[in-house]
């Protein structure tokens, strides 16, 4: 490129025409330069009267800040080593290089690239410059000398690029023999660059129309660095570059103002268009033959000379293609034709925005000393404004009063498109806004003798983009679009949100956000999705903590989410204790040091278990270490109930567990109850238990606490081994002793002493004194059991007593004097008489009363009036008196009794005589007494029939 011939030593160069977007991020890929020395300056501007701070980024560290507001635009002097290449080795192989700026709110951002030689700006579109689908642009090289860039950024880590579709043949720099197809993965802030020069045919035009694809958001900054689109190609070149755009913010309508260029024979002038589907037909100034139709990937150049002439001095184009294209407006200033530069044009739309508010600074570039920002002199700035046709224009410069544009500046008409007018303002500098009522964009074409520079700004979307005015995340941050929409809801996740219909809106939970505006006749278009994040919330928690391990579980201070046990870690560790997370379960284990009394502080974050829209929380937990109350066990001991001998009543609240004052006692039944707090003991006072332990929980003022153990004992009776059941006669007395070995005595006679007397029949109870419990202990004195005669036998004068009951051996009498061991008494008198028996208690006998009959051995029944019959009846007062007469087969063949007057006379029903012989007799009777005592007698008898 020829020099400047001017003493101030400045440079002949072409800038593209600027078209900034306002946002709150800015992504800026490098280029590869085969020329070297520029000087590299971001400008930034804002509409915002808030002053807030612009924090410049490379591959992740931040480089430094600018503060900006309205009014007040900043430089920002970029060294070269973070955006620009200069060695091969940078080429085809991922580096560190680029930029990332991120403000509060939104602003305007340009990179400005300028040497003495060369110049360039670089137009960053904010998010609308990021997504997945761009075709790479360039001019056509023209000469060895000159080369082709295309410089990838990632926005994300694991970032997976794909570049294909471009010339097999080419060489592209540090790779002489490239893949079909080119894949790499990038993560956030890292770099790609693709380059080559003119020293091979395929490499002029062949990366034209290259298609780059990736799966998550990338920004491409394309051109030459050098270049020469010119007629004259070989006369010189200049820096050719600017930021691309993804494919889904194209559209098929463009219009263009001519820039500075005057000499038309150079062709300086006009537009590079590419396609991005096959069959797009190209058509200028509502032309209805198509200039060209293109596939996917093809490339067009339209000529200076379709620029329409709209008089005073005014030209303009409108391109209108079948298909969505990347337009790239080529432009130059005066007579020379090394002043070369292109800039992205945005299609027409209805939403762009009412206002360009504000554009820093557009008559400075970084070629003052030291690459300082300066104005150049005898410079002159032409302002080009385009918007929809009957719309009110207006512009200040520097923040003066509002300047509506004269006649001779515009509106001037578009053809082939009523809907849109140009304006073009010439002579204006310093920082400009420009408002309309209707879409309006603005273009900067500035530049004196053999150098120049532009700039358009806004307008990169075909839909309204949300940005962030304040803050990254909530709380803080504040979503809006432009404010110059006629109506806005607000959705989240695809909801509505009620209330949510202005510019702006505070999102409270994390989500997706869109808004859905409306302006003019336009339809109504919804915004792509902007995600909001939970800033990450910082608390504070306090825990008291006793001298043994403490269990911290994660808990969110304000989000419903649950924690994800695999995402707890501790930022800071304790200084005075162990922290550990278990590794299932997340929950953290504090453990002070040994003997340690104080505070402890660590540091632990957590996230939740969301899909997408994660909650995280970062808590700065204060322990307050404190001593365990000292505790021993004891045991209680007490007497049993009467009621219940296994247990007794204990009053647990005297178990002398501590000897420390200040603190309370709770009462358990176990151990675990007593470390859950659960079951407590609600009557400590008259605790009723069996032997046993219960366990008391001492917790001091700090909240620590120890549990005790008490065990429980049950004193059971102690009974007297010695005092037994005693059997007397009922007319005896006796002693019960209760033995020695007591401590007190309570008879239910009243007595006290360890042994009562004359103790008749009956039952008695005395309490015995073991230590401090009395033993109730009963004893009955039975009476002896009388035997009992159950039978008596008189066998002629022999008298058999058969006795039971009692207890044996007994005695035996008939006179109540002489006592025999045998029951069987001989040659007893007949008559009346007494029988005694008497057991081995020598009670009073027990007595029947018997009667020995008058032995009649001899009937003769022959009715003589001697022995006639065997006659009984003397014995007719007894009871139950039988007499049975056998013969000597044991056949009984008669039975006297009260019906025949207790006598027999020989015969066997009273008429038959029985034969002469002996026969069995057995009398039988009760004796009238108690015990109705059975008799039996029994002999023979012998029977003299006289016939």
């Amino acid at each position: 490129m020829k020099k400047f011939l001017l003493s101030l030593v400045l440079i002949l160069f072409s800038i593209n025409t600027l078209f900034a977007q306002r946002d709150t991020e800015h992504w800026i890929a490098p280029y590869y330069a085969d020329t070297s020395g520029y000087n590299h300056m971001l400008y930034l501007s804002t509409d915002s009267t808030t002053p807030f701070t612009v924090t410049i980024y490379s591959n992740n560290v931040a480089l430094g800040t600018v503060t900006i507001s309205k009014g007040n635009p900043q430089t920002y002097l970029l060294p070269a080593n973070y955006i620009a290449a200069t060695s091969t080795f940078d080429a085809y192989t991922i580096i560190n290089k680029g930029v990332y700026l991120k403000g509060t709110k939104p602003f305007y951002c340009t990179l400005r690239i300028a040497q003495t030689s060369h110049g360039e700006v670089v137009t960053s579109k904010g998010k609308a410059g990021i997504g997945t689908k761009f075709y790479a642009a360039a001019t056509r090289i023209t000469s060895s000398g000159y080369s082709f860039t295309t410089g990838i950024l990632a926005t994300e880590d694991n970032t997976k690029v794909t570049v294909s579709d471009y010339d097999p043949n080419m060489q592209f720099t540090n790779q002489t023999a490239p893949p079909l197809t080119t894949t790499f993965t990038l993560n956030k802030g890292q770099s790609f660059l693709f380059a080559g020069d003119g020293n091979v045919t395929p490499n002029y035009s062949g990366f034209i129309g290259a298609k780059i694809v990736s799966d998550k958001p990338i920004t491409v900054t394309n051109g030459n660095a050098n270049g020469n689109f010119g007629t004259s190609a070989n006369s010189g070149s200049d820096l050719i570059l600017d930021q691309s755009v993804p494919t889904s913010r194209l559209g098929n309508t463009f219009a263009m103002v001519k820039t500075r260029s005057t000499a038309p024979a150079n062709n300086m002038e006009g537009a590079i268009v590419i396609a991005t589907e096959n069959n797009t037909e190209i058509y200028v100034n509502g032309g209805t033959t198509p200039l060209a139709t293109l596939n996917e990937g093809d490339w067009y150049r339209i000529n200076e000379t379709n620029y329409a002439n709209q008089g005073s001095g005014h030209s303009n184009m409108f391109i209108s293609t079948t298909k969505n294209v990347y337009v790239y407006q080529l432009v130059g200033v005066g007579t020379a034709d090394n002043t070369g530069g292109f800039n992205y044009i945005p299609p027409l739309n209805c939403f762009l925005p009412r206002k360009i508010d504000e554009v820093g600074k557009i008559n400075e570039m970084p070629l003052g000393t030291g690459g300082a920002s300066v104005v150049y002199s005898g410079l002159i700035v032409k302002l080009n404004i385009l918007t929809e046709a009957g719309a009110t224009v207006s512009y200040t410069v520097n923040g003066g009063a509002p300047t509506t544009p004269t006649p001779a500046q515009g509106p001037f008409p578009l053809t082939g498109n009523a809907n849109w007018v140009t304006y073009a303002i010439t002579g204006i500098g310093g920082t400009v806004a420009v408002t309309s009522d209707k879409a309006v964009t603005a273009g900067i074409n500035g530049g004196y003798s053999t150098a120049g520079y532009g700039g358009y700004f806004a307008g990169f979307s075909s839909i309204p983009l949300i940005s962030k005015t304040t803050g990254d995340c909530i709380p803080g941050i504040i979503l809006e679009v432009d404010d110059s929409y006629d109506t806005y809801q607000w959705y989240l996740n695809g909801n509505p949100i009620t209330g949510a219909n202005s510019f702006s809106y505070t999102p409270t939970v994390g989500g997706n956000y869109t808004v859905k505006v409306t302006i003019g006749s336009c339809p109504a278009e919804t915004t792509p999705v902007f995600k909001v994040f939970t800033c990450l919330t910082e608390s504070n928690k306090a825990m008291n903590v006793c001298d043994i391990s403490q269990v911290v579980i994660p808990e969110f201070t304000v989000s419903t989410q649950t924690y994800n046990p695999s995402t707890v870690t501790i930022v800071t560790p304790p200084t005075n204790g162990i922290a550990t997370i278990n590794p299932v379960t997340g929950v953290i284990n504090y453990t002070p040091n040994v003997n340690y009394v104080g505070t402890d502080t660590i540091v632990y974050k957590f996230c939740g278990n969301a899909p997408e829209f994660v909650d995280c929380e970062e808590v700065t937990l204060t322990f307050t270490v404190s001593e365990l109350p000292e505790v021993t066990n004891a045991t209680l001991r007490t007497c049993f109930l009467e009621g219940n001998t296994a247990t007794g009543e204990f009053n647990l609240t005297i178990a002398p567990v501590t000897t420390q004052t200040g603190v309370t006692k709770q009462y358990y039944p176990s151990n675990t109850d007593a470390v859950n707090g659960t079951n407590e003991i609600l009557n400590p006072g008259n605790y009723i238990a069996p032997s046993g332990v219960v366990y008391v929980k001492v917790t001091n003022g700090n909240g620590c606490y120890r549990i005790a153990q008490v065990t429980l004992i049950v004193f059971p009776p102690t009974t007297s081994s010695v005092l037994t059941e005693k059997v007397i006669c009922i007319e005896d007395k006796t002693t019960l002793d209760a033995g020695p070995n007591f401590d007190g005595y309570q008879w239910s006679t009243g007595a006290t002493t360890q042994s009562i007397s004359d103790v008749t029949v009956g039952t008695y109870w005395v309490r015995l004194k073991t230590g401090e419990c009395w033993t109730k202990q009963t004893v009955k004195v039975y009476p002896a059991q009388q035997p009992v005669i159950s039978s008596i036998d008189i066998a002629t004068n022999t008298v058999t007593v058969n006795a039971t009951g009692g207890t044996a051996p007994y005695k035996y009498s008939m006179d109540n004097i002489n006592w025999q061991d045998s029951n069987v008494f001989t040659d007893v008198p007949r008559g009346n008489g007494m029988v005694y028996v008497k057991d081995a208690y020598d009670c009073n006998p027990t007595t029947v009363e018997i009667t020995i009959p008058n032995i009649i051995n001899v009937i003769t029944p022959n009715s003589d009036g001697v022995n006639d019959i065997l006659d009984y009846s003397e014995l007719g007062h007894k009871s139950n008196l039988v007499i049975d007469i056998f013969d000597r087969y044991g056949t009984k063949i008669y039975q006297a009794n009260k019906a025949n007057g207790y006598k027999w006379d020989g015969s066997t029903n009273g008429s038959k005589k029985v034969s002469t012989g002996s026969y069995w007799f057995s009398v039988s009777w009760n004796e009238p007494n108690a015990k109705q005592t059975p008799i039996k007698y029994s002999g023979w008898i012998l029977v003299k029939n006289r016939e």
